[in-house]
């Protein structure tokens, strides 16, 4: 039952009450005994008959006596009546020669009716204050304790474990507190240990099978070289045996890494200074994917790059083009303060204007590669603009003037 509940019942329990005492009293519990009146009314009579002193019989009797051989008769009965007190007639002989009368008003009694009202209405407000303290009390040291350990609980369960628990000692649930407290710090620091873990172990995934897509592209150009230079069948056999499953080997690995990106929210970067003739080394393994025609020497400079990265970044523009242009790869530079602009140019058709915006979106494939039956998982360009961001530089992708594809790495310089 919630506590305002009771709260209200104990109210209304306390109302009744005082309504039902107070009726009580209201009632006259002091009745008027007429028999012991008219008895000592006629011991009054037969003690005037035989000569006793009015003024002794009024001390005796509690009463007054008003005899019609008084002066002032009419005016003390007449008092009588509106004092409302009982009279008798005093008489002899059957005749009347006076009035008994006997106060009969009760005003000591009324007033103890009224002292033990106001007596009754002060204990019934002292037991109702007492009452009420003794419910905020139990509602402030238990109820609200309590609701505090079930809410925190609710928030524990759904996940919650941001939201700490106050300490206080002074309620009769302070140890819990402390103890509930703990277990979600616990908790909480569990939870962040699983999600490092989980994160470390997709992140090994994503880089291995990324990375391993260069060397089956390399077995993969190796094979249409050797397909080309050898003409003898048990060679061609093999090659094309070896070719067939590096292009498995490649579904698999585009399988996985699609698996593990859609929980990735990136892949780790670590940019450091390097000496920008490495660029040159990068350029020299394309050898195995077409013809690389260079426009330009490397500028030489320290850059802020993760070389592992802007390999992958050279490798996978340099892929896309070989596959879907088929044309020499052209490569310029360009440099300026901060930064080196490394220029990859194609002589494909290029891109329609309306999808060159989408190329660096998550498993975005153009029209023309997905209608070209080429294998891809769209992810290429992706990874190089976001690579190249997270080593403080940038890609930018363009239709060529004249015809063709260009993607302009941005690598910026050490400072």
């Amino acid at each position: 039952m919630k506590i305002r509940v009771i709260a209200v019942i104990y109210t209304l329990l306390m109302l009744g009450a005082g309504l039902f005492l107070w009726t009580r009293l209201d009632k006259n519990p002091f009745s008027i005994d007429m028999l012991d009146l008219n008895t000592k009314s006629d011991e009054i009579e037969a003690s005037l008959s035989s000569g006793a002193s009015v003024e002794a019989l009024e001390s005796e009797y509690g009463c007054d006596i008003a005899l019609l051989t008084d002066g002032n008769y009419e005016s003390v009965n007449n008092r009588f009546i509106k004092e409302g007190m009982a009279v008798f007639d005093y008489m002899e002989d059957g005749v009347i020669k006076g009035k008994i009368a006997f106060d009969v008003r009760n005003d000591e009694k009324a007033e103890m009716v009224r002292t033990l009202k106001t007596g009754l209405i002060r204990i019934i407000v002292s037991v109702y204050i007492a009452g009420m303290i003794l419910i905020v009390l139990i509602w402030y040291f238990y109820i609200r304790p309590f609701k505090k350990l079930s809410s925190f609980a609710a928030n524990v369960s759904k996940g919650n474990l941001d939201t700490p628990l106050n300490m206080d000692k002074h309620n009769y649930f302070g140890a819990f507190t402390e103890s509930f407290d703990r277990m979600r710090e616990e908790l909480k620091l569990s939870s962040e240990r699983e999600a490092a873990a989980n994160r470390s172990k997709q992140e090994l995934v994503a880089e291995l099978s990324h990375d391993l897509k260069t060397p089956v592209a390399t077995i993969q150009a190796t094979c249409e070289v050797m397909e080309i230079k050898y003409e003898e069948p048990d060679i061609r056999e093999k090659v094309s045996v070896i070719k067939s499953k590096a292009a498995s080997v490649e579904q698999l690995v585009d399988n996985l890494f699609r698996a593990t990106l859609d929980d990735l929210e990136e892949l780790k970067v670590s940019p450091k200074e390097e000496s920008s003739l490495i660029i040159d080394d990068m350029f020299r393994d394309l050898r195995f994917y077409g013809t690389v025609e260079r426009k330009a020497s490397t500028p030489e400079c320290l850059i802020f790059v993760d070389r592992l990265r802007l390999e992958q970044v050279i490798d996978n523009i340099a892929g896309n083009s070989f596959k879907y242009a088929g044309t020499p790869l052209e490569v310029d530079f360009r440099s300026d303060k901060d930064s080196i602009r490394v220029i990859l140019s194609d002589r494909g058709p290029g891109v329609p204007e309306d999808e060159l915006a989408m190329l660096t979106t998550k498993f975005y494939r153009g029209a023309e590669a997905s209608e070209s039956g080429k294998d891809g998982s769209g992810l290429g360009l992706y990874l190089a603009s976001l690579f190249m961001e997270k080593m403080g530089g940038g890609l930018e992708l363009r239709n060529r003037d004249g015809g063709g594809f260009t993607a302009e790495i941005i690598i910026k310089k050490a400072s």
